[in-house]
């Protein structure tokens, strides 16, 4: 199955279950993948987090339902998954900018919110620089931290890591240990075996040998043999990764004949200015042929 398939599966099972609890590993199973790597693709390729989407789509019929109905607001306020009408008026006044009960009220203005739909289009004709690479297995130091899987949130995090990193001097202390000169790593991981929905594990992480001393905080680790799908970036961080990643969603991995393993995915970062037009970045995807 493709991402395309996979994510209209998924929005087609969230209209589907707007009023009930909906449980992002389940969801997940719709598109073939864990729910890390669900919520990380789908803010990817649609713009918007899926918790956002879910709840933007709610409030929209919540307001419909308000404006050519009478039923009571805290109804309405149950039925699309709040406990208490505070907390229901908080959210509907927010996306609206009016309180449910001046939505009731004759000609009043709200906003919609529409479902998502994946159609088919002419796209692509971009040239998307790759290799193919299988790689034995190697030792790595790294630190984690847990992030957020909403995506906008996890990149204010990571940039604060790495910023804590490098004002501590750890980050040329990397530098200094690792295997692969000039290049360090960042990983996320999908955390699909503790089957966690709201958060993920990032690493800050130098390729190492098998002796190598652990710096304090840090941890030794291994990354098992893998074949690799490798993109170069060029900009920016975080935009360029950000723009390179829906190239490879969108394109790569609907026409390339592989798929990832949902392990994990590897961004290497090189010396220099990281908001640099020429800084020169990476994404390593652990692959399978399909």
């Amino acid at each position: 199955m493709d991402w395309l398939t996979g994510i209209q599966r998924v929005i087609n099972y969230i209209e589907e279950h707007l009023t009930e609890e909906i449980d992002y590993n389940k969801i997940a199973n719709e598109a073939m993948c864990s729910s890390f790597y669900l919520q990380r693709i789908f803010s990817i390729l649609c713009g918007i987090t899926l918790g956002d989407y879910i709840r933007n789509r709610r409030l929209t019929l919540a307001g419909n339902e308000l404006s050519s109905s009478d039923k009571k607001v805290i109804d309405i306020a149950l039925k699309y998954g709040y406990e208490t009408p505070e907390s229901f008026t908080r959210a509907f006044s927010k996306f609206h900018g009016i309180t449910p009960s001046e939505a009731k009220k004759d000609g009043t203005q709200l906003k919609f919110f529409s479902k998502l739909s994946v159609k088919i289009s002419l796209s692509g004709g971009n040239l998307l620089d790759y290799k193919i690479v299988d790689k034995d297995e190697f030792y790595i130091v790294e630190k984690k931290e847990a992030q957020a899987t909403d995506d906008q949130e996890s990149i204010r995090t990571i940039t604060e890591f790495w910023k804590r990193i490098k004002d501590c001097g750890t980050e040329d202390g990397l530098f200094d240990i690792t295997e692969i000169k000039g290049k360090i790593l960042g990983i996320c991981y999908s955390n699909f075996a503790r089957n966690e929905d709201e958060t993920f594990d990032y690493g800050i992480a130098a390729v190492c040998k098998k002796d190598t001393d652990v710096p304090d905080g840090f941890k030794k680790s291994i990354i098992p043999a893998r074949t690799w799908a490798v993109f170069e970036c060029v900009g920016p961080i975080p935009d360029a990764m950000q723009q390179k990643w829906k190239m490879i969603l969108s394109e790569f991995f609907t026409t390339s004949g592989y798929q990832p393993t949902y392990e994990m995915d590897i961004e290497i970062y090189t010396k220099g200015d990281r908001t640099s037009s020429d800084y020169k970045s990476e994404i390593w995807v652990p692959v399978i042929k399909k």
